[in-house]
């Protein structure tokens, strides 16, 4: 295990593709978390 913590922080382009990743990830949970909050408070007009 310990070797792959040496290669996975001396080759800069795995580092650099899980770091990208880890943000797109981020990214989709808090638009996901934005949407499910907006829909929840949203208000429904009355007379339909």
């Amino acid at each position: 295990m310990q070797v792959f913590f040496r290669d996975f922080f001396s080759d800069p382009v795995l580092f650099l593709s899980f770091g990208f990743l880890s943000v797109v990830v981020l990214l989709c949970l808090f638009y996901v978390g934005f949407f499910i909050k907006k829909v929840m408070d949203a208000e429904v007009p009355e007379g339909q």
